[in-house]
């Protein structure tokens, strides 16, 4: 039974607050109270309190817990990477997790409503485009379900509320093209000229690799001297490189994207061509620092410095590009290591190479995502050509 109680507060205003008795902590042995203040008037007081009191026996809710959502989101996510998902998908997951804290982590967990959690919604889309705040989203109702699991909430704030999306003006959408997503064939050669002559070391071999087989950056980077047969003139796709901290020495390789990501490709011969350069260069390189060089056998690896034999990262692939583009003044494309694989996606559906071979080549399970892709190429296309017979 709840104990109703006045009380007054500093400047001589009376309150009132209930206190319900919730047995005794095994741990400590002392007695534990739900203890609300703040209401105006006895009647209110009273009321709440048959609420709580419903809930307790209704739910049997830990009414006593104190977790954050910091300190329950480090245990759902402790659990949630002994599920057994991939390391790039945990990547994302902890990704999320900073966005929500930075949010309300410091906040009691039984303190989130749906309020505080819808405005938190509003003010996140202002920094994240709808699908990273959509995936944020995802995550904080995991970790809100683990919460009721736990029978920490009864109520999931996250639940009726709205992932709210930018509405795009008529500007905007007339200006943005889907050739903004990868590079046509003369900005293409534009972009290698420029590596050619002013890259970094391997830079010229790493992004011809990725415009002419579709590769994924991370696979890329996982890619050695085994999986390729120049005999055969194919390349072996079997994994992709994960560095999460973007340090040398702390790679790991793990399974592709999916199932269908494994996949053996052909090879142009002017790319064989500029491998087998790429690998003899390399090998001079490892016969004079052989005490330095450390051998794992993977094509794209660091050649000179500390950690000589160690693949590259994400990080540095990124770096060198936007190097390159920002020696391009007339370019104004804002693409990735990433718009390669769109950009090799371009070149395969101008020549009309069919669906399923472009699926197959990418390493595509969903057919929907590689036919949208080549529908809005040849909209593009079209629309090019008919705006240059009218010139």
């Amino acid at each position: 039974m709840a104990s109703i109680q006045k009380y007054e507060l500093k400047n001589g205003k009376e309150r009132w607050m209930y206190v319900i008795e919730n047995g005794t902590n095994p741990a400590t042995g002392k007695r534990e109270r739900i203890v609300k203040r703040g209401f105006l008037k006895e009647k209110e007081a009273i009321k709440a309190a048959r609420a709580m009191e419903y809930e307790i026996d209704k739910w049997n809710l830990d009414f006593k817990n104190k977790a954050t959502f910091h300190d329950l989101g480090e245990e759902w996510f402790e659990r949630y990477v002994k599920s057994g998902v991939k390391n790039s998908t945990i990547r994302s997951k902890d990704y999320h997790l900073d966005k929500l804290y930075e949010g309300f982590g410091h906040v009691k967990v039984q303190n989130i409503t749906q309020d505080v959690y819808q405005k938190f919604l509003f003010k996140l889309h202002e920094q994240l485009s709808y699908n990273t705040l959509t995936n944020v989203h995802g995550t904080a109702k995991q970790v809100f379900k683990y919460a009721r699991e736990k029978k920490i909430i009864l109520d999931d704030p996250t639940e009726f509320t709205i992932v709210p999306k930018r509405i795009k003006t008529v500007e905007e959408i007339e200006k943005e093209t889907i050739t903004d997503t990868y590079f046509e064939k003369h900005e293409l050669k534009a972009f290698l000229d420029v590596c050619y002559q002013s890259g970094k070391v391997g830079d010229f071999v790493f992004f011809s690799t990725l415009a002419w087989t579709g590769m994924r950056p991370g696979e890329a980077l996982a890619l050695k001297w085994s999986d390729i047969d120049f005999e055969e003139g194919t390349i072996n796709i079997t994994k992709t490189l994960y560095n999460p901290k973007n340090k040398f020495d702390q790679f790991e390789l793990t399974p592709p994207k999916t199932d269908g990501s494994i996949r053996k490709i052909d090879i142009e011969e002017e790319l064989i061509g500029l491998l087998i350069g790429h690998q003899l260069n390399q090998k001079k390189i490892k016969t004079i620092y052989e005490k330095h060089y450390k051998d794992f056998d993977f094509v794209f690896a660091r050649l000179y410095g500390e950690f000589m034999g160690y693949p590259w990262y994400l990080r540095i692939v990124n770096r060198h590009m936007k190097l390159i583009l920002n020696k391009m003044p007339n370019f104004n494309k804002q693409l990735t290591p990433h718009s390669f694989r769109h950009t090799h996606t371009s070149l395969l559906a101008e020549i009309d190479v069919p669906l399923e071979l472009i699926m197959d080549r990418l390493g595509h399970d969903d057919e929907d995502t590689t036919k949208k892709y080549i529908s809005m190429l040849h909209k593009t296309e079209r629309k090019k050509r008919q705006k240059n017979s009218a010139n």
